[in-house]
């Protein structure tokens, strides 16, 4: 089996930045912290784009920003919106939240137009766009659902969780996400990556990123405090 390095961990690692209380200080803190170690990007909440492009740049860490957060419920119109300002900040990847509710009343059109109402500006921008299932809503059946509209919509990513809703990511989801699109589009676990084993763990499953919001601490094989 192979043995992941500490570097190899940090270059999957998008660091999250994302709590409601998080000051213009703090974002500066953590942009400095993922630039020593190399993460593959730091994601923030819209509000911060700016700050972190002109925080990272040159560091080879990229921006990645999440969309219609947490709960997706946000009209199409302002999410396609969302997305143009974001790629006007200069961001490099989005994470959108699905409608989530829309995709349990049934209304699966929706769903892949609400998706590709942020893929085709983010992708003329050669900006890439992971879809947010929120997956502590749904069943296995309904996890596997959500990756086929994902990837009908032209996402690049599914992605289990918010880290602010119910449940966490699990091998079991990230199972059912690998065998259904695995071969045709990138997974992010996210929500409940506190430690080095869950991380390395999910990599071996196959994954291309992770979504961890204590980035030091899993790196440092430091138990993590609660949260995202």
């Amino acid at each position: 089996m192979k043995q992941y390095t500490r570097k190899e961990v940090a270059a999957a690692i998008d660091h999250a930045v994302l709590k409601p209380e998080m000051t213009a200080a703090d974002v500066e803190k953590n942009a400095a912290m993922c630039i020593r170690e190399k993460v593959a990007s730091m994601c923030v909440r819209p509000c911060n784009v700016y700050q972190a492009v002109r925080l990272l740049r040159g560091s080879g860490v990229k921006v990645s920003c999440v969309l219609s957060f947490p709960h997706g419920a946000d009209t199409t119109l302002i999410k396609s919106f969302q997305a143009k300002q974001a790629i006007l900040d200069g961001v490099d990847e989005i994470d959108m939240v699905m409608n989530i509710g829309e995709f349990l009343s049934g209304g699966y059109r929706y769903v892949v137009k609400d998706i590709q109402a942020v893929v085709e500006p983010a992708h003329a921008a050669n900006v890439l766009v992971k879809v947010i299932q929120e997956s502590g809503f749904l069943t296995l059946e309904q996890v596997a659902k959500a990756c086929e509209l994902s990837y009908e919509a032209g996402a690049d990513f599914v992605k289990t969780s918010t880290g602010f809703g119910p449940g966490s990511a699990t091998p079991e989801i990230i199972d059912v996400m690998l065998r259904t699109v695995g071969d045709r589009m990138k997974v992010k676990p996210s929500g409940g990556i506190r430690d080095w084993n869950t991380a390395v763990g999910y990599l071996e499953q196959g994954v291309h990123r992770l979504g961890v919001g204590s980035t030091e601490a899993v790196l440092n094989g430091e138990p993590a405090g609660e949260g995202y």
